[in-house]
């Protein structure tokens, strides 16, 4: 029998798509990378996973995991030399269990992130992991690149929110490591290996993950900013004011929320005159364990301080859950109107808080000198350090040329990031878009060593090749 002949008697006819049905699976989410597939495979539980790795090694079918394929680097796309098997994990869906008394939940790949949220939420517990993405995004793909997210500042990102996974190596072996323990002390950390690798080593199909207490009240405000320089102080007295209460702290450029206004006019800014103009505004969320009246005098007593000290204009406290979303919404509109606007050049990087300032103003000026003209969308996770400083075109250039000159902005702007002791890639992963920069800025040890974690878990080179790492 062929391959996909065996495929089809493994899963089902229905369950190995080919042709036009595969087309959904090859192409990314920004439609920046559009592969081939040898066919789109579908299992529904972890032993038809580990058949299909099974067959795939004895026939040497490289293999692409995909989840809910919302990333942004491409680690989840096919190459297009139609060689490869994407592995759909979709139908890998199901809640297995939830235990209030540990404050865990286990769940399979396949779930949506939204979906955890809600039967954590139902069970009277917080999976405190959100991004604009989670109604599509799966638990897999979160796992895969590592994800981060707005809370990340109090919960921390997909790593360590976890405590057990379930993965199908290489070879198709199962690793049944769905333990709900806080102290495992009997060896090397395989979970923490899998985590962030995309596919790379092995397939991930269930996780136990951590759940916490629901918040008694929330707060959320956003503030007009003078500068960069004012946010970070803002965040460290909001740091200082709110200790562990602080969950979500947003620093995004003035043209990105007033380019969302200006595309979708449901969606409004909540000030009016200089504020509505402001070069930067931050986005800040209070969770409090004891009730609205504790959280609203916090809230209130730091930033009217903030105000005093002149590091925001003015400031709009949500009254309501409908205004705290409606606040939300704005900062999570801002890829939307991104799509809008054009393609544009994206990064997603890492730098020391104390540093942001810093590397905001040198790149942008560096930018400026050699490609004049050229605008500037920056927003991201000033709490965790975290930049989306992406590049959009010149009034004198279209796209394409925009896109011609990618190769040349990333090396300024990564240049820049490693400069100010920063990462190339702090929550989307590597994928195909960075794996080439990547020798550029990682110690060459540091290198060397995930080169042979990959040869070691992976010696037949299948899962994922040319992603995050070219052996």
């Amino acid at each position: 029998m062929t391959f996909l002949a065996e495929l089809q008697a493994l899963l089902g006819a229905g369950n190995v798509l080919t042709g036009d049905d595969a087309d959904p699976y090859v192409v990314d989410w920004r439609k920046r990378y559009r592969g081939r597939a040898l066919a789109v495979a579908r299992p529904d539980s972890t032993d038809s996973v580990a058949a299909v790795i099974r067959l795939c090694a004895r026939h040497g079918v490289p293999v692409v995991p995909q989840g809910g394929n919302t990333g942004l680097c491409g680690g989840a796309t096919p190459f297009d030399d139609g060689k490869a098997l994407v592995l759909s994990l979709a139908r890998l869906n199901r809640v297995r269990a939830i235990d209030n008394d540990n404050d865990t939940i286990t769940v399979e790949a396949g779930c949506v992130l939204q979906a955890v949220q809600q039967a954590a939420e139902a069970a009277g517990r917080l999976f405190p992991l959100s991004l604009a993405a989670e109604g599509s995004c799966t638990i897999g793909g979160n796992l895969a690149t590592n994800a981060g997210g707005t809370q990340v500042l109090r919960y921390g990102n997909t790593r360590d929110l976890t405590l057990g996974l379930e993965v199908v190596t290489a070879d198709g072996e199962i690793w049944h490591g769905l333990r709900g323990l806080r102290k495992d002390n009997t060896g090397y950390d395989l979970r923490d290996l899998y985590i962030g690798s995309e596919g790379t080593l092995g397939v991930i199909t269930a996780a136990t993950l951590k759940l916490f207490p629901l918040p008694v009240a929330r707060c959320t405000a956003l503030l007009a900013v003078p500068s960069v320089e004012a946010g970070v102080q803002l965040l460290g007295r909001a740091r200082n004011g709110f200790g562990a209460a602080l969950t979500g702290f947003e620093l995004m450029a003035g043209n990105c929320l007033q380019a969302v206004v200006r595309l979708f006019p449901q969606q409004r800014l909540p000030f009016s005159g200089e504020a509505a103009q402001s070069p930067w505004f931050a986005l800040l969320e209070l969770s409090d364990s004891e009730s609205e009246s504790h959280a609203r005098e916090r809230f209130e007593a730091v930033l009217g301080e903030a105000i005093e000290a002149g590091l925001a204009s003015d400031a709009a406290i949500a009254e309501n859950v409908a205004q705290s979303r409606a606040l939300w919404h704005l900062r999570e509109s801002i890829p939307l109107a991104e799509a809008e606007l054009g393609k544009s050049i994206k990064h997603d990087v890492s730098v020391p808080i104390s540093r942001i300032a810093d590397f905001v103003r040198t790149t942008n000026g560096l930018l400026q000198a050699r490609f004049p003209g050229v605008g500037h969308v920056i927003f991201g996770h000033l709490g965790d350090g975290n930049l989306h400083y992406n590049v959009t075109r010149a009034p004198d250039q279209d796209e394409t040329a925009l896109l011609a000159l990618q190769p040349q902005v990333y090396q300024v702007v990564h240049d820049s990031v490693h400069a100010h002791g920063g990462s190339i890639s702090a929550e989307h992963g590597v994928g195909q878009l960075k794996v080439d920069e990547l020798p550029r800025y990682k110690d060459p040890v540091e290198l060397a060593l995930m080169r042979r974690l990959k040869q070691a878990l992976d010696p037949a080179g299948i899962m994922n090749p040319g992603k995050v790492v070219r052996v």
